[in-house]
């Protein structure tokens, strides 16, 4: 994964605030493998709490995020307890690194 120590407490610590308590983020894409170089940081996370409108949380996360990391390329995915099950969600968690 390549993450500093420091951008991983930071989107830990949104994923709380803006998600809430177990609220949980994984790593995935380019970003999880140490061998690769550049790309966006691809963050996937899933809670069970329920959003009446998961559009407006993804943009507080999204603007949390770019907030705490800087203006870089974030992709934001979010599973919510309201949320049908869909392939990228399955690809995100096979494949990603749980921070």
């Amino acid at each position: 994964m390549r993450l500093t120590p420091d951008q991983v407490q930071a989107i830990r610590h949104t994923a709380q605030r803006v998600l809430g308590v177990g609220a949980q983020v994984s790593v995935f894409g380019s970003m999880a493998l140490d061998d690769r170089r550049g790309g966006d940081i691809d963050l996937f996370f899933e809670t069970d709490a329920r959003f009446a409108n998961r559009a407006q949380v993804l943009c507080q996360l999204h603007g949390a995020l770019t907030l705490a990391l800087g203006d870089r390329k974030i992709d934001v995915i979010l599973k919510d307890a309201n949320t049908p099950s869909a392939p990228v969600f399955e690809i995100a968690k096979r494949t990603g690194v749980l921070l």
